[in-house]
């Protein structure tokens, strides 16, 4: 069959993500827990109307999941019925990497540097953060 008579329907986010998790239960019964975690940490990005996103933290799981990503994309063109689509690994910047939180106190210093009215909240309401 030639690459012109190949399905090209149009990509709905919705389906994407769907399928998405499908293959991310499948990868996990495979006893692939890496390619699972990085599958179910972020969603997927429609970068254009056939370039999917998929943003890994570290080299090691970018390594990794490269040697699979074509049993996945092939997974993903036959359910989307679109066997133009493409997949693309993006490894995350450092700022966007977890933060581990040790004591409640720091989780919420940092909630508060996102939103300030916690601080409002907690005086307010007189609540204790020393957990």
């Amino acid at each position: 069959m030639r690459q012109e008579d190949l399905p090209r329907e149009g990509i709905h986010l919705d389906h994407v993500k769907m399928y998405w998790k499908q293959f991310a239960f499948q990868v996990k019964e495979d006893g692939m827990e890496t390619f699972y975690n990085a599958l179910i940490k972020r969603d997927p990005v429609l970068k254009n109307d056939e370039i999917l996103e998929l943003t890994v933290d570290n080299l090691v799981q970018y390594n990794y999941i490269q040697t699979h990503l074509l049993t996945f994309k092939e997974f993903m063109r036959k359910q989307l019925q679109n066997f133009y689509l493409d997949i693309v690994l993006v490894q995350a910047s450092a700022d966007e990497e977890e933060i581990k939180f040790l004591t409640g106190k720091d989780k919420f210093a940092a909630l508060a540097r996102k939103n300030p009215n916690l601080h409002t909240l907690k005086n307010r309401f007189n609540l204790d953060i020393e957990y």
